[in-house]
């Protein structure tokens, strides 16, 4: 099925507290604050209220959009990987061949990657240059600068 949205079993477990904490806290939250601003009278002048009203959109479309994608979500467990090459959920550790910069990168589902902690989509151009190679593989990736020459040093599955 090719709707299907890899993500990590920790990725998944993520997503289930986001949706509880929108529905559960900030639902109400926002829900509670456009009635404090109702008491305070004229609406079209209310900037509390107009900003607890957007809050409240993005809550709601937060919500919807979790929801329509939890059919589709595929966990998976990165530990019951038993290859030694790069696939879904694969922590690779790449060395720059030219300027023997070294990074580290997960490979997660689009809604788990986060560039900050070192997460990238298995849809990005990194990530689909490194599927299916191994340690030792010279890879060249395209990134925003050009393209570079990556040396793969280390391929875990934690």
């Amino acid at each position: 099925m090719t709707d299907r949205i890899p993500i990590t079993k920790a990725g998944l477990v993520k997503i289930k507290e986001e949706l509880h904490h929108l529905m559960s806290v900030q639902r109400p939250a926002v829900q509670k604050a456009i009635a404090e601003a109702r008491e305070h009278g004229d609406l079209r002048e209310n900037a509390e209220y107009h900003a607890a009203k957007e809050r409240q959109s993005f809550i709601e479309g937060r919500i919807q959009e979790i929801n329509a994608k939890f059919p589709k979500f595929q966990a998976v467990d990165p530990a019951q990987q038993t290859t030694e090459s790069v696939v879904f959920g694969a922590t690779v550790t790449l060395e720059n061949v030219e300027s023997g910069d070294v990074l580290t990168y997960q490979i997660v589902g689009p809604d788990e990657a986060d560039i900050k902690q070192n997460r990238i989509s298995v849809q990005s151009p990194i990530a689909r240059a490194l599927i299916g190679r191994s340690v030792g593989d010279v890879v060249a990736v395209t990134i925003p600068r050009g393209q570079i020459e990556v040396e793969i040093t280390n391929v875990a599955y934690a």
